[in-house]
């Protein structure tokens, strides 16, 4: 039965005249490696964005989408997919992550796991002569779902050793780092590889497009192996049902007000994602923007989270994860208003101009991955697991539950009307971030968590 209890402020050493001999051992450990792990985890992430951005969710997928199903309300369900695969598998798997004993072994596996949709995709794209298949959309989403779900135990992982092995002041760090890089690398990669295999006729590029995926993914997976981690101590598992991780999952919403202010900025932050899919449509159907379009929106968006991953990572390490969040979902705000300005007759030549929404949607990924950092920060190393698949909950919610209908109001009325929508939801959530805490300057006292 869990109870709120009070606990130091998170990620604070334990005070030197109650830490053990074994607990002593661990932290030294911990600190000896941490600048290789540091560097191991910035080229596995690295290595993620390169193949991230052979399949980007603003561009890559509801364009091949189109390609085979063309409806928009088969493009809403996109989101619901992502987040229901991102939301669901880690909640359930918390406990198991949490008691891990090498928890970049798990962090591996997923890795290696996230390969193997996209390697199957590019199989059967290639096998098909007739690319119109009535069975291809519905085998298309499954995979998608699976793809996700995986990808959601693999942010769990990535961050439970991030919080295990990283000191708090050294994530913004890694996250600049690996946004940096990896946009240079991914950019570079999309600009010699992508450019062509997109302008090969009848999609056929798609191929090579989900083998590189496929590719990078196991790449990925072999570098998180060689984390230097030090094992904890073997735990028996408890068996839990569904029920009891959505029980656990809403105590810790309920049990803790600090981090119920920063879910609620987080769930008007994510219905950015109603739109993700319908910005590439904007595009093409409106400006007349093609395939070969495709990759300066996919370039703009990854050198942007580059350049805001280092920005907000440096206010982050600074000035606190709230500060970066408050900047970061302002901006976000403004995402749908570009889109529908330079869509519209005001702006000349709009279609030359449109990459300039793809690179206010770079915010997005590097918000997501700062409030994880801040959750980070509401609850000692136990329970990181736990918050951390909480939040990503949270983040599905209203995907899960709106995203169908939004691409259902784009085919029924003019697209203006819930892109506003989206833009006052996220501004709300914005000014919600002055409700939310700074866990740097919480005290002890005033720091409280959802306990076993």
């Amino acid at each position: 039965m869990s109870s709120t209890s009070t606990a130091p402020p998170a990620d604070s050493p334990a005070p030197a005249e109650t830490e053990t001999e074994a607990q002593r051992t661990r932290r030294e450990g911990i600190e000896e490696h941490e600048a290789r792990n540091l560097i191991v985890l910035a080229c596995h992430q690295i290595t993620l964005r390169i193949g991230w951005i052979f399949k980007t969710e603003s561009v890559i997928m509801p364009a091949f989408l189109d390609i085979i199903a063309g409806a928009g309300w088969i493009r809403g369900i996109l989101p619901t997919l992502n987040r229901l695969g991102q939301s669901v598998p880690p909640l359930i798997f918390a406990d198991r992550m949490r008691h891990a004993r090498v928890k970049s072994r798990v962090l591996m596996a997923t890795s290696l796991s996230m390969a193997v949709p996209f390697l199957m995709l590019s199989v059967i794209w290639n096998s098909l002569e007739v690319k119109q298949q009535p069975w291809l959309p519905p085998l298309f989403l499954v995979l998608y779902l699976i793809f996700f779900s995986v990808t959601g135990l693999n942010q769990l992982a990535y961050g439970t050793v991030q919080g295990k092995l990283i000191q708090v002041q050294h994530r913004g760090r890694l996250m600049g780092v690996a946004g940096v890089v990896g946009s240079i690398a991914a950019v570079t990669a999309a600009w010699f590889m992508l450019k062509p295999w997109l302008g090969l006729p009848n999609g056929e590029g798609f191929t090579y497009v989900f083998a590189f995926n496929g590719i990078a993914f196991l790449i990925a997976g072999l570098i998180a192996s060689t984390c230097r981690e030090p094992a904890d101590e073997h735990v028996e598992v408890p068996r839990r049902r569904l029920r009891d991780h959505v029980i656990r999952a809403w105590q810790v919403y309920r049990g803790d007000r600090t981090f119920r202010q920063a879910a609620h900025v987080a769930m008007l932050f994510i219905t950015i994602m109603f739109l993700f899919p319908h910005f590439q449509w904007l595009g093409r159907e409106k400006l007349g923007s093609s395939l070969q379009d495709l990759i300066y929106w996919v370039v703009a968006q990854n050198i942007s989270v580059g350049v805001f991953s280092s920005l907000l990572g440096m206010v982050a390490d600074r000035r606190g994860n709230r500060l970066a969040v408050r900047i970061a979902v302002f901006l976000t705000s403004l995402t749908p208003v570009v889109a529908i300005l330079l869509a519209s007759p005001l702006v000349e030549d709009g279609r030359r101009w449109f990459w300039l929404t793809f690179v206010l949607l770079g915010l997005v990924p590097v918000t997501m991955k700062t409030i994880l950092n801040y959750t980070l920060e509401l609850a000692d190393e136990t329970h990181h697991p736990r918050y951390l698949s909480t939040m990503t909950f949270c983040f599905a919610i209203p995907p899960l539950v709106f995203s169908a209908a939004f691409g259902s109001l784009i085919d029924l009325m003019p697209y203006q009307y819930p892109f506003l929508m989206v833009t006052g939801l996220i501004a709300l959530g914005g000014l919600l971030t002055f409700r939310m805490a700074e866990p740097r300057h919480m005290s002890a006292e005033a720091s409280t968590m959802v306990g076993d």
